[in-house]
């Protein structure tokens, strides 16, 4: 039984991770989720710069051992299931780089659209409209 709750632990993990990095594009098209999204970010930016324990991994921990599987490296989550299987070890500021810069742009392209929709009423706007939005843009 733990070891199924450990891989739904894994699996909401990855989740987790994967709308750190793309969940500003998601609120491009639901833009109420951008509310979602920053205390995300911002939870995995504390985790990352002020070494924050991640309450996945420490539930993760938790399962793992339950299930007398072998415990899980200190350096966590990330560094367990993506540094050196997705991406190479050496790569690792880089990756974060990118996901800050993914993160930053999709952030500014949301900020563009609520601008656009506050001057020219959104998808509501006439084709003028959002022709001229998008040439001023």
């Amino acid at each position: 039984m733990y070891q199924i709750a450990v891989g739904l632990i894994v699996a909401l993990h990855l989740a987790f991770v994967g709308y750190v990095v793309v969940g500003g594009f998601l609120a491009l098209r639901w833009p109420r989720t951008i509310w979602l999204h920053i205390p995300a970010v911002t939870w995995a930016v504390l985790i990352v710069v002020a070494g924050l324990d991640c309450p996945l991994t420490w539930l993760e921990r938790r399962a793992r051992a339950a299930a007398g599987m072998a415990p899980l490296p200190p350096d966590g989550f990330i560094a367990h299931y993506l540094t050196g299987v997705v991406y190479p070890a050496a790569w690792a500021t880089a990756v974060e780089v990118a996901v800050v810069a993914v993160v930053a742009g999709s952030w500014w392209l949301c900020g563009r659209e609520a601008l656009r929709h506050r001057r020219y009423g959104g998808r509501h706007a006439s084709a003028a409209h959002r022709r001229h939005a998008e040439r001023l843009l």
